[in-house]
């Protein structure tokens, strides 16, 4: 007959869940967060500054872009500026749960962005652009959700949520292109 532990019941550590309820100012990490939290913040930062620099990019494009015929391609771009900015959102919201600072510096965002600023005037150079954007954007996604593994799984479910969002704007990019 196997030992009985007063500490674990049905699988539940009763000793962590006390130590969790200490520590109170690192709000919703608990001793027992797995990740290496410098690591992640240092990687949601540099995905924030993607984020900010693809909201810029597609609100140029959707600005500049003119003419009846595309209206359709405007009106995509400005979904997807709408979208970037709620990834954007999400990972500021994220970045502060583990104790970080969300990295909003205008002057250093092109430096620490995975993907490129563009100022082309011609539309189907700014789909070709955006649809860049949007690869480079999933390759960076899918490598942090790679790293984190199990480690932090309310992270990895985040970054899982956005890539998936990222896919569909490299189809619809990709849709766009003539």
């Amino acid at each position: 007959m196997a030992e009985s532990n007063p500490t674990h019941t049905g699988g539940i550590d009763k000793e962590a869940i006390r130590i969790a309820a200490q520590n109170l100012s690192d709000g919703p990490v608990t001793a027992g967060y797995k990740g290496d939290r410098e690591a992640v913040v240092q990687m949601l930062n540099e995905a924030l500054a993607t984020e900010l620099v693809c909201i810029n990019r597609y609100k140029r494009h959707y600005y500049t872009v003119a003419g009846r015929d595309n209206a359709g391609i405007k009106a995509e771009f400005l979904e997807h500026a709408t979208e970037e900015q709620e990834h954007a959102d999400w990972l500021a919201e994220r970045i502060v749960q583990l104790n970080g600072q969300p990295d909003f510096n205008p002057a250093t965002l092109l430096d620490r962005s995975h993907a490129e600023y563009d100022d082309s005037m011609e539309v189907q150079s700014m789909v070709r652009a955006n649809l860049i954007a949007e690869r480079v954007a999933i390759e960076s996604y899918r490598q942090m959700i790679e790293r984190i593994g199990d480690s932090d799984p309310t992270t990895k479910q985040l970054l899982t949520k956005i890539l998936a969002i990222e896919e569909e704007h490299a189809d619809d990019m990709r849709d766009l292109l003539e």
